[in-house]
């Protein structure tokens, strides 16, 4: 098999035998409470200038603005939840109760931001993603759902009267907002514990394609199936199913920046390193079952997974997008491989149809033997099933 088991540090594997007490008394967090409307001003990090309606224009294509913070209406805007979703928003604006969008739906960089009679389009949707900038609580980048870009005065420019254009998102303080009244709910709380989290990470240099999480949420959902076929019980993902993480690197630096001994780890340790440290993840964690996909690999590179983390490169990514041509029952068994060994299972020592084995390429035919099953049921993760 191209993959293979991630070899455990001692202290990983104490770990893992000290889950095995803990998990049992995991008190779950609350559900993710549905995204709140809510009225604030924006203000962007790099220079502290607000988001701003021209003259309080009623006119639609109006450019909007960076201007110094004065607490007008102008500078107002209501954030709408889009219905079905935990953390996309419409932007309206205050004082001509139209919507903020990028202009033409364009998917180009530098296309403007504007403000438009409301409609349904996702170029007037808005995804907050939580950003970590210096301390300041609600920091945001306002991430256009229909290309993956974000909000940005042109140039990344900290000057007050500077238009506004989508640019690709990373966490530079000029692509940064802060959302002083944000009402809370939504994307940016924190998934219930004992549930698998799933992450994307775009590198900075990989533009956005919404195929990728909705492909590795196509994948995740058929090896959440494939576990209910198995055990009788399965694993709960989150709403949404894949958290799109914007990277701090290029896609060339996750390739080839040294993490171990081992080339065939370094992107994935890279992106595993990064994730811990952007949303405080442990490995192994007591709270989450975390899977990592990186659309980024370089040569003889790859993948794996070890108790409580698979972690996957460039290849499973486009496959789970449906750009490799291959068949999905080769990333659907590749997943329900790997999801065995983020429960506890070793490799089969030989192709015997089960998953644990080579079998896994002959996916939906491939089943869990009996002592697997037990081993999954009985596990540090098996509580996580239900």
């Amino acid at each position: 098999m191209r993959r293979r088991p991630r070899l455990l540090s001692l202290w990983a594997m104490v770990l893992t035998v000290m889950i095995g007490s803990v998990l049992g008394t995991v008190v779950l967090a609350p559900p993710v409470q549905a995204a709140t409307a809510f009225t604030s001003t924006a203000v962007n990090q790099n220079g502290g200038n607000c988001l701003d309606l021209p003259g309080s224009s009623t006119a639609d294509g109006i450019q909007l603005i960076q201007w110094p913070c004065h607490g007008e209406a102008n500078q107002t805007f209501t954030f709408t939840p889009v219905s079905g979703t935990t953390d996309q928003y419409g932007i309206g604006t205050s004082t001509s109760g139209k919507c903020v969008e990028v202009n033409g739906a364009s998917t180009a960089d530098n296309a403007t931001i504007v403000q438009r009679t409301c409609g349904t389009g996702s170029h007037q949707k808005f995804r907050l993603t939580p950003v970590t900038n210096n301390g300041t609580n609600n920091a945001f980048a306002l991430q256009a759902v229909h290309s993956g870009k974000c909000v940005a005065p042109s140039g990344d420019s900290s000057a007050g009267n500077t238009g506004l254009v989508q640019l690709p998102c990373s966490n530079a303080a000029s692509r940064v907002w802060r959302l002083p009244n944000y009402a809370g709910g939504g994307g940016p709380t924190t998934p219930p514990t004992r549930t698998v989290r799933v992450f994307w990470l775009k590198p900075s240099d990989v533009p956005f394609d919404q195929r990728y999480p909705d492909g590795i949420a196509g994948v995740m959902r058929e090896a959440q199936r494939y576990y209910k076929q198995e055990l009788g019980k399965t694993f709960t993902l989150n709403d949404p199913v894949v958290e799109v993480v914007n990277g701090d690197q290029p896609r060339s630096w996750y390739e080839n920046t040294p993490n171990g001994g081992d080339r065939y780890w370094w992107a994935v340790t890279n992106m595993q390193n990064e994730l811990a440290r952007k949303f405080g993840l442990n490995n192994p964690d007591s709270r989450w079952l975390n899977v990592g996909e990186i659309s980024a690999e370089g040569e003889g590179a790859g993948g794996g997974a070890s108790p409580g983390w698979v972690v996957l490169s460039g290849h499973d990514a486009d496959g789970a997008a449906g750009t490799s041509g291959q068949s999905k029952n080769r990333w659907y068994g590749g997943m329900v491989h790997e999801l065995g060994h983020a429960f506890g299972l070793p490799d089969s020592s030989s192709t015997d149809g089960t998953p644990m084995s080579a079998s896994f390429y002959d996916y939906p035919n491939t089943h869990f033997n009996q002592s697997q099953k037990n081993q999954i049921l009985n596990g540090p993760y098996g509580g996580f099933l239900s």
